[in-house]
């Protein structure tokens, strides 16, 4: 495998991301949210991708930020404060990106999947997790509190169960990480189940996607009456593309649509 610690590859038009340190379970080491940052920022730039699919090489998805590395800030003056604050602003930061691009990310999971990693996979779009995936947001158990990582969890469980995985720092199973709403699919096949997935969405209209995930976001923020004031005008927006005239124009001719992209 290559020394890069995140490799990228593009099948058609799926870019498949690959977080390359298994030696150290994938950590968000600072060299790892530098490279997860400018590859999203980079996919969010390229039209010819449709679909992202972040997974984790070895026996573990992403177990978190690299405790070594926390650990050796602790010798400047400020006993780590600057360090700490920079970290986890930069991690925010590209946890973000994953939501304001305009490609769903679907998150491959196996292994494990714990603390910031668990944040991962929450901040992406979608996952699928294999059979016997553990979840954790279990940094209580070494007296630090997920309060990051609690950020993207609790926007995608309930939050009574977001709170008592973030309190009591216990592991979930792929299935209850499924029935929690954490993860979209459960899987014996991660690679077919993750690349049926992302097939699925890449045969639709990209750039209806691209306005649809924009949208779900912006809206989820809002009241009630503003989400619909505002979708209406996406919608109106939407209506405008040539090739949403072709998709439903095809539909009433019983026919597949002949799109631009």
């Amino acid at each position: 495998m290559s020394d890069d610690i995140l490799l990228r590859r593009d099948v058609a038009s799926i870019s498949y991301l690959t977080m390359n340190n298994p030696s150290k379970l994938n950590a968000l080491s600072d060299e790892m949210l530098a490279a997860l940052q400018a590859t999203f920022d980079s996919i969010a730039e390229d039209d010819g991708i449709k679909v992202v699919v972040l997974s984790g090489a070895g026996k573990a998805f992403c177990a978190g930020h690299d405790l070594r590395q926390m650990t050796a800030a602790r010798q400047s003056e400020d006993g780590g404060a600057a360090a700490f604050g920079d970290l986890f602003d930069r991690c925010a930061s590209m946890m973000m990106t994953i939501k304001k691009m305009p490609q769903p990310v679907i998150a491959s999971v196996h292994g494990i999947a714990t603390a910031a990693g668990c944040q991962l996979v929450a901040s992406c779009d979608l996952a699928v997790a294999e059979e016997g995936t553990r979840f954790g947001v279990n940094g209580v158990n070494i007296g630090l509190f997920c309060s990051t990582p609690m950020v993207a969890l609790s926007r995608n469980i309930a939050p009574k169960h977001a709170f008592e995985m973030l309190v009591t720092g216990e592991f979930i199973g792929a299935e209850r990480a499924h029935e929690l709403g954490l993860i979209n699919r459960v899987t014996t096949d991660l690679a077919t189940a993750t690349e049926e997935l992302a097939g699925t969405i890449t045969a639709k209209l990209g750039a209806a996607v691209k306005i649809g995930k924009r949208a779900f976001y912006e809206q989820i923020e809002m009241t009630l009456e503003d989400a619909y004031a505002f979708t209406g005008d996406v919608m109106v927006k939407n209506m405008a593309l040539a090739d949403t005239e072709e998709g439903i124009a095809a539909f009433l001719e019983k026919r597949n649509p002949n799109w631009s992209d």
